[in-house]
């Protein structure tokens, strides 16, 4: 039963159990596609149904998971097919319990209030897309968000993160960024919004 009931795996050089963070970011993306279509759909056509069986799989998912094991979560088994040529990227397991009870809370609440009873309200609305905005920081840069609420929930120094940012204390030279980068940042966003205000009009009228 100990062989099924556990979160993270054993692996050697490693002193903590750990997670494989190139399929919970394929996994990430995966979850974020499906929700995102499904809050399209709801805003465009005012369908509910796909939104409420994309809750239920995710509610369910996590619910794996957390409380049985990562490596019977389907969407992670489907994301380890699709990485299974990659080298793994490791990263500890008790952070990632973590965020993802945080994942339960939130498909749970979002289940009670849409599929069971049937509600559209700002509560509704703000967290569907809590949870794209969590999917989205995960897959598209890496940044575990309910991790980093981990270290100021617990005080402690999590180990073993995506792209070592527990442990680089100093960028190297090709992460620096310099202050003229800066400036063409800023600079191609004025940029932007000064050619919305002269076009526009144009643009509308086409």
């Amino acid at each position: 039963m100990n062989a099924i009931i556990k979160f993270g795996e054993d692996v050697e050089g490693y002193d903590i159990p750990v997670l494989n963070e190139r399929e919970i970011r394929a996994t990430a993306g995966i979850l974020f596609l499906m929700m995102f279509i499904s809050i399209m759909i709801v805003i465009f056509e005012d369908n509910y149904l796909m939104l409420k069986y994309a809750i239920v799989i995710f509610l369910t998912d996590f619910l794996i998971r957390v409380f049985v094991n990562p490596k019977y979560s389907p969407t992670l088994i489907i994301g380890r097919l699709i990485v299974k040529n990659q080298v793994p990227e490791y990263v500890g397991a008790q952070q990632k319990k973590f965020a993802w009870t945080i994942g339960v809370v939130l498909s749970a609440t979002m289940f009670i209030l849409i599929p069971v009873f049937n509600l559209d309200n700002p509560i509704t609305t703000l967290l569907c897309y809590i949870c794209l905005i969590f999917l989205f920081f995960e897959t598209a840069f890496g940044i575990c968000i309910g991790c980093k609420i981990y270290s100021w929930v617990y005080k402690s120094k999590a180990q073993y993160c995506p792209g070592e940012v527990c442990d680089v204390n100093s960028r190297q030279a090709i992460q620096r960024t310099s202050n003229f980068q800066k400036f063409i940042v800023l600079g191609f966003i004025a940029y932007i919004f000064l050619f919305g205000f002269l076009f526009n009009d144009y643009f509308l009228a086409v």
